[in-house]
């Protein structure tokens, strides 16, 4: 399940790089990051963790600001 979520958060950021100025890119971009961030903590990369909510924070400020 873990190694899914991963996959669909690759294709989910994959998609989002094409639409990245569009709101409809910035929400892509965050549910793939969420995604990835499971399998970062089932891997114990706490580097990749820290990077994606930092990433995560970022989109969200660019979406509603």
């Amino acid at each position: 399940m873990i190694a899914l979520a991963g996959w669909v958060g690759a294709a989910l950021m994959c998609a989002a790089s094409f639409l990245i100025d569009t709101e409809y890119g910035k929400l892509l971009a965050i549910a793939g990051l969420s995604l990835l961030t499971l399998q970062a903590y089932s891997n114990s990369c706490y580097n990749l963790i820290l990077l994606n909510a930092i990433s995560i924070g970022g989109f969200s400020y660019a979406l509603y600001f």
